[in-house]
Order: C-alpha cells, then structure tokens, then sequence
C-alpha cells in the first residue's frame, strides 16, 4: 500500500511540474494586454488619425520590446509564448494597418472636426474649455457638413463598403464628441450656457450625416442579395494572412476541398443512418424523422440534463479525462432570450449553458421551427460540447492554469476542442441509435458546411443567400435556423476564421492525440495536459507536448491531416 501511494504521489509530482506556469513571459503577457486595454479606453474614436497613429506607435514599441529578448536563453515554454506574442503584436498590428488605410481613403468626410478636437482630448483631463468658443466650433461644424452633403451628392463612393467606412467614421467622432460634452454638461454653468444648443444641432447633424454617408455610394455595388444579410467580405490576401497567424499552414482552397471530402463522408453516414430508420437512401425523411422527436414545451432544460448525465457517465466509465467534482458541481443552466435567438438558435454554452427553445411570444411556425432544430438527438452531440468535457471544463480549467494564454486565445483551440470530443465519442460509439447517429452526423456535416460557405463568402464566391441554401438543401436546417446561422456568421463580431476553427481545430487535435498515443501516452494523460497549458494554438500546444525545436521566427509548418493530401 505504501509502495502505491508513493507511485501515485510521484506522478501527481510530474504531472504538476510539467503543467506549472514557470514562463517569466506571464508578467509580460499581462503587460500587453493591460496596454492595450489602457489605450482602448482612453482613445476611444476609434476611427480617426489620433487613434491609428497611437496603436501603429504602440505596435512597433512592442516589437522593440520583444526583440530584445534573448530567446535561446528562455525554456521551452517561454520560447513558445514568445513566439505567441510577437504573433499576436504582428497580427493586431497587420489588421491595424489594413483599417488605416481604408480610413485614410475617407478621412476627409470629417474635416470639420479638426476644431473640436482639442476640446475631447483637453477633456480627458479635465481642463475647463473656452465655453463660448467650442459653441462657435460646434455650429461652425453644423454649417460645414451641409455644405459636405451637398457636396458629396454628386460624387458616390465607389462601393457600399468604402461608403460604411466613411460612416463609421462619422459615428466614432458623434460618439467621444458626446462623452466629452457630457463631463462638462450641467457641471460647468459656463460650458452648458453656450455649448447645449450648438451641440444638440451638430449630434443631430452627425447622425443624419452618417446616414447619408452609409447610403452615399455606387449603384452598381450590390450590398444586399435579398438575404437582408450583410456582410463584409475580407478577400483571398486577408485570408491568407490570418490563416499564417493562426498557425494553419492551409490555403482556403485546401480548406475547402478537405471540408468537401469531410462532407461526403457525413452524407455517406447519413444514408446508412437512413437505411437503419427504415427510409432507405432518403436521408432528409429520415432527418424530418429525427426533428419531429423534440420534446413538448417546457421540458427542454430537463432533456438537457438527461443528455448531460449520460454523457458524464459514458466519459468517466471509459476514464478519458479528469472532470473535477467543482467544475460538475457549479455549471449553470439559464434560457436565451428571444432577441438572442434570432442570430443563434441553437443552445450555446461556457460557463452556463444557455438553452435555446420558444417563448410564447414567438409565431406558431418560429416555435416548431425552433423545437424541431432543438430536438434530443441533435443536442445528442452537442451538451458536452458545451458542459463538460467542452466549453464549461476549458473555462474551468483556464481560469486555473496559465490564465494569462488567454490572450492568446483562438477558436482553432476553443472551438475546435469541443468539436474535437464529437469525433472521439462518435469513434466510441457514443451513439447507438440511429437517430442519435443522425443527430450527431447533422451537426459534423454542418461544421463541414460552415468550412465551405465561409471561405467561399470571404473569397467572394457566394453570397449570404447561397450560403443560406446550403444549409437549408444539402445540410437540412430549418430556414429560420440557417438563416440565424449565417447572419451569425457574418454580422456580428466573430472573426472570418472562426467558423472553420471547429472542424479544423479538432482534426489538429485529433492528429495531436494519434501523435502522443504512439508515444505512449494515455488518452487520459493527453486530455488532462491540454487543459493544464491554457489556450493556445494546437501548433504551438504540439510543440509544448513533444518539446521540439523553435525559433523566434517561427512559422506555421505543421500539416495536421492526410485530409488535405
């Protein structure tokens, strides 16, 4: 008994020695971070010459910085977050440059500003201002953007995105001009006397002009393809460029050919699954089949838990990876708000895991819509892709080990880990049924989908309205639902890659398991040590596991699948 406590407690040893944060890189890490957030509040007219001009000086400071470190004196770790943060530096400042340039093309539209701008930056530490003389810059500025817009009316922009651009211009400037004039409105009697009747005709103006701005452009740049869904796509160069930073050694075209092979293969599994239901090689009966199992009304977060429970069971049985008893302990459960819904109508999860399902608000055919899209054996996959082992263990376990990779973090690492445990289930034949084999297979089917519209929206070659149809007639969503998805997709702030980060993250880390197996590791030991090293590219967690060479300007090389042969 003592000679087994002893073997234990020396793996506990181990274990914790390799997984210790010992980077001296952390405090720099932090550094950065903190920088960033420090100027992100203090400039906040994000789109103006001040504020490019400070990020473009703090970007190539941070590069002196890192430079100077002396990086065949750091260990192993420490050589992978250099690497990682002069990444990080590079990339933020390649997209900082791309946005200056298409700000520098429409700069103009707010030379009336000049006058007023060093009232908000004298604000910023409180000087008191010259109250009648703001007043005379304020309306100065209403007059001069009349004479702007009739101005502008005969010379469009050559496209709707230049058009945005400009417009986004004017409503960065509206918004520190009002932050400014709020400090000293009712405080200063002075600044109120004069200033509040200028100021309230040149906000009005502002708006009015940036409305004018956004619509001011070319007939012949089409903005919206009768999706309603709006979209910027960022181009092939743009692509290849994040593809680089987030350590992919892929082209979009090989994402999308490897994302196709992945999809015949789901469709394959599909028919099977349909043969085994009874409907032969019609896979969408069988999948209408499987959308009319959902539950009734008001028994979603009960269904939820069932599959939560069985999941649990099925990954502990087999010893795959350590679920500490706090992280099953203090996992939450809230319901998503209709207006949440409508860009995401699937559960989401983290911390909590949000469930989607209708609201007696909702119009009859939204509700079954949503209950159909919902049903047991599509959320089959997907609870512990969000509970445990997925999102709710990373951020347990992120919080607590080597929390400052969080600035680091990627959706190749995020997302594509909890895609990757669909893989390692469905391979363990987690599904037994076969509508859970149907339930499991629409969503892989999906992301594959995802990979291809995506890629092909930001290379230009569909349209949001074809990506909808894709969804709809070769994956078999419900309108409604890939129509949330692809606005989702495109219109709000998740990066162009970030979709493609699910499959492609969990095959990169499916190649990592097979490489540490045939070094002997457990898949237990592998589980446990990806979430001891926080969140980081798989390349770079790779090179973490197997200690391999680096250098301090490290590039992507590591072809993670045969997928792409």
């Amino acid at each position: 008994m003592k000679i087994k406590k002893t073997g234990l407690m020396l793996a506990f040893l181990i274990t914790t020695l390799a997984t210790a944060q010992t980077s001296k890189l952390a405090d720099l890490v932090d550094e950065f971070r903190a920088d960033t957030q420090a100027l992100d509040r203090t400039y906040i007219i994000d789109e103006s010459e001040e504020y490019y001009q400070r990020f473009t000086d703090f970007y190539e400071n941070w590069e002196k910085k890192i430079g100077a470190l002396d990086f065949n004196t750091l260990s192993q770790q420490e050589k992978v977050d250099y690497i990682l943060l002069k990444n990080k530096v590079t990339e933020e400042a390649y997209f900082l440059n791309q946005s200056y340039t298409a700000f520098k093309e429409v700069a103009d539209v707010a030379n009336f500003s000049k006058e007023l701008f060093p009232f908000i930056k004298e604000r910023r530490r409180g000087k008191k201002p010259d109250a009648k003389q703001v007043a005379q810059d304020l309306n100065n500025a209403t007059m001069a953007i009349d004479a702007e817009m009739e101005s502008r009316k005969s010379k469009p922009f050559k496209d709707w995105q230049t058009a945005d651009k400009a417009s986004n211009v004017i409503t960065s400037f509206q918004k520190g001009l009002e932050e400014a004039y709020n400090f000293y409105y009712s405080y200063d009697p002075d600044f109120t006397w004069w200033a509040e009747k200028p100021y309230m005709a040149l906000n009005e103006k502002l708006t009015g002009y940036a409305e004018f701005l956004k619509n001011n452009y070319s007939q012949t740049s089409v903005k919206d393809d009768g999706s309603g869904i709006i979209g910027k796509p960022i181009g092939e160069a743009a692509l290849n460029e994040s593809l680089a930073m987030e350590f992919i050694p892929y082209t979009p075209a090989d994402l999308i050919k490897a994302a196709e092979e992945q999809f015949a293969w789901c469709k394959n599994e599909m028919i099977k699954a349909s043969r085994e239901m009874g409907y032969g090689d019609d896979w969408r009966k069988a999948l209408e089949h499987t959308k009319n199992t959902y539950v009734p009304a008001g028994e979603q977060p009960q269904a939820i838990l069932d599959l939560y429970d069985h999941s649990v069971k099925f990954i502990e049985d087999r010893d795959l990876i350590t679920l500490p008893d706090l992280a099953k302990e203090t996992w939450g459960m809230i319901m998503m708000t209709p207006e949440r819904q409508k860009v995401n109508p699937f559960f989401t999860g983290g911390r909590n895991i949000s469930i989607s399902y209708p609201t007696d608000g909702m119009a009859h055919d939204d509700k079954l819509m949503s209950m159909r899209g919902n049903n047991p054996n599509f959320s089959f996959p997907t609870v512990q892709h969000e509970l445990l082992p997925g999102h709710n263990l990373q951020f347990f376990m992120t919080s607590r080990h080597k929390n400052y990779r969080s600035a680091f973090s990627t959706p190749f690492w995020g997302e594509g880990w909890a895609l990757y445990w669909e893989i390692i289930l469905w391979n363990k034949d987690f599904p037994v049924t076969p509508e859970q084999k149907m339930g499991m297979l629409f969503w892989r089917i999906h992301r594959c989908a995802r990979i291809i519209f995506s890629l092909k929206f930001h290379l230009g070659e569909m349209t949001p309205q074809e990506c909808i149809d894709l969804l709809v007639d070769e994956v078999g969503h419900e309108y409604a639902n890939a129509e949330a998805e692809v606005r989702r997709s495109f219109t709000t702030r998740y990066p162009p890659l970030y979709q493609l980060a699910y499959m492609m993250g969990g095959l990169q880390f499916y190649a990592l398991r097979n490489e540490m197996l045939e070094k002997g590791w457990t898949e237990k030991q592998f589980h446990d040590r990806v979430m001891h090293e926080g969140r980081i590219p798989v390349e770079l967690l790779r090179a973490l596991l197997q200690d391999l060479p680096l250098n301090k300007n490290y590039k992507t090389k590591w072809k993670f699948s045969t997928a792409f042969n």
